[in-house]
């Protein structure tokens, strides 16, 4: 099953989000729901071994003045978008000196996402065009079929992996 466009007689709310069954996720963009099953094992792994690597010259300081928030999976809250979840994404701590204590309503500097077969197309056609919109200034996408993201000898090759937009 891949992602699919959930039918409402009304825009998409975070009520629409909550009333999906067990084991089924979703995001809304521009008022629709998204849903699809939650990913795979690889895709997962992927997620937190690319966190591993960006910590240490991201998170913690480099990479600009103050370093980056980086996280897994976040809720964003956008207008017409209640809630959309990149697989990763970063703010500029120049940009956001605190770790919010509420939802996310900034546009992230920095997203990832992880392209699978069942994940390709809304991630390119759907998402894509919406974090422009936006205003996500860079995007990732790392092909979990290019096979690139191996670990090879300490070293992470993004190879062909790692698109720009």
């Amino acid at each position: 099953m891949g992602y699919g466009a959930r039918k409402l007689d009304h825009p998409a709310t975070l009520a629409d989000l909550d009333a999906l069954q067990e084991g089924v996720v979703g995001e809304i963009i521009d008022g629709t729901l998204y849903a699809h099953p939650r990913p795979m094992a690889g895709h997962s792994y992927l997620e937190s071994r690319l966190i591993a690597e960006l910590d240490g010259p991201f998170q913690r300081g480099r990479g600009g003045r103050d370093g980056w928030w980086l996280l897994t999976e976040p809720g964003i809250q956008a207008e017409g978008s209640p809630e959309f979840v990149p697989d990763l994404a970063g703010w500029r701590r120049e940009r956001v000196p605190e770790f919010p204590t509420r939802r996310w309503t900034l546009a992230p500097d920095w997203a990832c996402e992880i392209l699978s077969p069942s994940t390709r197309a809304y991630d390119q056609r759907i998402k894509r065009p919406f974090y422009a919109r936006i205003g996500i200034r860079h995007l990732w996408f790392i092909d979990l079929d290019a096979h690139a993201h191996r670990e090879r000898a300490h070293e992470w090759p993004l190879g062909r992996a790692g698109r720009p937009w």
